[in-house]
């Protein structure tokens, strides 16, 4: 992939919209190694487009005819990961009725696909790192190995380094993975590009949605995307257009009307989103998400508190320290993802999460088991949905599970 050319011919097949160099790059590499079977690991932040990397190698290389399957690691339980992965014997555990291929197995010939590998448990590491040095694996429950022949291409947003020095990620597995590394580039570095995704967002939307005009940003408007950091990436961008697109009566999309989507010329985004997979090493992100986690449990208990004493004195609203009311939440009410720090007060932050966990007259390990099983409770115990209202992944919540004894 020498000339510009045929770059613009493998962008325009997969959708892909910029002129950053970075990305260019990117995409020319994933090229240049598929014709091979080395291992890839593709890095970036959330939101960035990893995901087409993978299909571009797949789609360029001698198993195009076979089998790809694309597989959210983090969206798997741990308990049952190993089997989804390589496999099951009938009887290996209470629920194997029957034999399960696994994805090894299906994908045998083809490209396998690990996005968020660096969520996966320690065991499995293992598990992945045989099959990357001899392609064979055990099912669970099989003392038999097995042989596949699989091209492994893997993602992630997390800092591998970092998490090896954590213990959370096998130093040899990664080295295996990195055979070729390929970085993705944020938005915010992209110059330029955001509004060119913008016009490519836009009419998408028109096209799908059968609206005759699509929206269009004024020159003010332009400079606003430009500069904005784009703490989301491309899937923010996408949301905002799709938003814009349906909900703004005029075509013509102004700063005004930007700001009331949060875009604001130089802003940076504080819901902590910015942090995944930034600049920010792991262990940072992780205990950001503890803390407000732990002042999601505390200002929840104080609000409980708080509504027995308004029950006695007849009262139907509290107050914080600062004198602004605080709505009472209602028992048993179920709230979504969107809205699940909506009980705290707006301008809360890390600083102030900090100097409420370090009351020592709380119990946080307490606190928080207490937490998670009420964010269960109120999501019917489906953990993917107590995950996105604790802000925290679904493997993440599963290992809290798991090390509170907390029973489903």
């Amino acid at each position: 992939m020498t000339t510009s050319s045929d770059m613009q011919t493998l962008m325009n097949r997969y959708g892909i919209v910029g002129r950053n160099e970075g990305l260019r790059e990117a995409l020319a590499t994933a090229v240049l190694v598929a014709p091979t079977d080395l291992s890839v690991l593709i890095q970036g932040e959330s939101g960035v487009g990893k995901e087409v990397i993978p299909r571009i190698i797949h789609d360029h290389s001698r198993r195009r005819g076979k089998t790809y399957i694309a597989i959210n690691c983090g969206s798997i339980p741990e308990g049952t990961i190993d089997s989804e992965l390589f496999g099951h014997e009938k009887g290996a555990f209470t629920s194997a009725i029957g034999e399960h291929e696994g994805y090894f197995g299906a994908a045998d010939g083809g490209t396998l696909f690990l996005d968020e590998v660096g969520e996966l448990p320690l065991s499995t590491q293992a598990r992945l790192l045989r099959v990357l040095e001899t392609g064979e694996y055990l099912r669970v429950g099989s003392s038999t190995p097995r042989k596949t022949d699989v091209r492994i291409v893997a993602a992630t947003n997390v800092d591998i380094p970092n998490a090896i020095k954590q213990g959370r990620f096998r130093e040899d597995l990664y080295y295996r993975l990195c055979t070729i590394n390929i970085k993705i580039p944020p938005l915010r570095k992209r110059q330029g590009d955001a509004v060119l995704l913008f016009k490519k967002f836009a009419l998408d939307t028109a096209q799908r949605y059968n609206i005759p005009e699509p929206i269009r940003l004024t020159p003010d408007a332009e400079a606003v995307v430009n500069s904005y950091k784009w703490p989301g990436n491309i899937r923010q961008l996408r949301n905002i257009t799709e938003q814009l697109s349906i909900l703004s009566e005029s075509r013509s999309i102004t700063p005004d009307m930007l700001a009331k989507h949060g875009i604001t010329p130089n802003s940076d985004d504080d819901t902590g989103i910015a942090t995944i997979g930034g600049s920010n090493t792991g262990s940072q992100h992780d205990y950001e998400q503890e803390i407000k986690i732990l002042a999601h449990a505390v200002f929840e208990l104080r609000s409980e508190v708080q509504e027995l004493k308004e029950k006695m004195q007849g009262s139907k609203t509290w107050h914080n320290t600062s004198g602004s009311a605080l709505p009472v939440p209602v028992s048993g009410q179920k709230n979504n993802a969107s809205s699940s720090y909506h009980s705290l007060p707006n301008n809360l932050d890390i600083a102030t999460a900090e100097e409420i966990v370090d009351d020592d007259t709380l119990n946080i390990g307490d606190m928080e088991k207490r937490n998670i099983l009420l964010a269960l409770q109120r999501n019917h115990y489906k953990r993917k949905l107590a995950a996105e209202e604790l802000g925290i992944s679904e493997r993440t919540l599963y290992r809290k599970i798991k090390a509170y004894g907390i029973d489903e």
